[in-house]
């Protein structure tokens, strides 16, 4: 019988994966992220096999590493993330996100009538549920539930 074969995603010698990403949200993570506003090397793959998620996509970028502010903000999107931070093509700590308590810019409130949604306004959310994710809007006090989430 002959042996399956391996496909990988080449190692990058400096930088951050993200990994366990929902394949559907691949490109949501590359928004929130403002990856597709960078000039170094990024590798993603996705429709990949996960015992845990079934699909999921992973995203490998060169030479960058990011605030742990900046990656919980894709905790909205991609709940069960894991980072691994790499120096000279070696995993030198390993991160999981998490749901911030404040979500500021990234969403929109799913209330057409509130101000964020026809002034310039700045959308401004309380997380008032992690596991499946609810926001609170600042301005109008409407929920805007996981299934309603849009990202701005």
């Amino acid at each position: 019988m002959k042996e399956p074969k391996q496909l990988s995603v080449s190692a990058i010698e400096n930088g951050t994966v993200i990994d366990h990403i929902p394949a559907k949200n691949l490109f949501k993570v590359i928004q929130i992220l403002g990856l597709d506003h960078i000039d170094t090397q990024i590798t993603f793959g996705t429709n990949l096999e996960s015992k845990k998620l079934g699909k999921k996509a992973i995203i490998k970028i060169s030479d960058k590493y990011f605030e742990d502010e900046d990656i919980n903000r894709i905790a909205l999107v991609a709940p069960d993330a894991k980072l691994n931070i790499i120096k000279d093509y070696e995993v030198i700590e390993k991160k999981i996100v998490e749901v911030p308590d404040t979500i500021v810019g990234i969403a929109k409130c799913m209330n057409p009538k509130c101000i964020t949604n026809f002034e310039k306004v700045t959308t401004r959310f309380k997380v008032v549920s992690k596991k499946n994710v609810a926001l609170k809007c600042h301005y109008c006090e409407k929920i805007t539930s996981q299934e309603n989430l849009q990202i701005v």
